[in-house]
């Protein structure tokens, strides 16, 4: 249940950034799906960042391949 409600938050914080419809973000959708480049991903990692009052770890940003990924992990850090 939790980690529902991090993904629509997550989900609304990409619709806003990369201007995609809310539809078409999925747990599986990469950041590649997205068009997302290294710079967009670290930008949308420190908006989840602030947000969350937690703090990613750098390697742990790279090994992120999907939204769903990405959710678990702020999970964790929770």
């Amino acid at each position: 249940m939790a980690e529902e409600s991090t993904f629509v938050e997550v989900q609304h914080m990409i619709v806003e950034r990369f201007g995609v419809q809310e539809s078409v973000v999925t747990p599986e959708m990469t950041f590649d799906d997205l068009g997302a480049d290294s710079l967009d991903v670290v930008e949308l990692v420190m908006e989840i960042e602030d947000k969350y009052n937690i703090q990613f770890d750098d390697e742990k940003i790279e090994e992120l391949q999907t939204i769903g990924d990405a959710v678990s992990y702020i999970e964790e850090l929770k």
